[in-house]
């Protein structure tokens, strides 16, 4: 089986690959700590530092595979400078509520790298699929559990 292509900003992949840095050069290192402090307590069967240590092993292990697995399959996202006036995936782009006159700005990016609280979404949420690929002046209609909501692209900041 093909694994999927993981669309990524450059600053998303590097993002990635320092997390997966920390997680191999330090935490596996502060985890392999723990596991030898609660084997030296004696008892394994009823030793719950030990439990812990292992599970929390797991997880870092596990989370050190996922991230070779998106850095292994990371396709940079790749400005189209020939088209400016043209929402494509890394751009900064600046939407208005039309029900409400609302300006906000959000950067699109793939699943991976979307974060609300930095206001970068995804090219798959309903917002970012609307707006993927429309013009500057455009105005595009998103089905939400409130109801129909339309939104202008003001502009595309580059």
């Amino acid at each position: 089986m093909a694994e999927q292509k993981i669309i990524l900003t450059e600053e998303g992949l590097k993002k990635l690959e320092e997390r997966h840095e920390y997680l191999v050069s330090v935490k596996r290192r502060e985890v392999a700590e723990r596991l030898k402090e609660a084997i030296a307590l004696g008892d394994l069967s009823e030793n719950s530092e030990y439990d812990d240590a292992k599970n929390e092993q797991s997880a870092v292990e596990t989370e050190i595979l996922d991230l070779m697995a998106k850095i292994r399959n990371a396709e940079i996202i790749k400005k189209d400078d020939s088209k400016k006036n043209v929402v494509h995936m890394g751009d900064t782009v600046i939407i208005k509520d039309m029900d409400f006159g609302d300006e906000m700005e959000y950067t699109l990016v793939g699943s991976t790298e979307a974060d609300p609280t930095e206001m970068k979404i995804s090219n798959e949420s309903p917002v970012g699929a609307a707006i993927l690929g429309q013009k500057v002046g455009k105005t595009v209609e998103v089905s939400a559990p409130a109801g129909l909501l339309k939104y202008k692209i003001v502009k595309i900041k580059q």
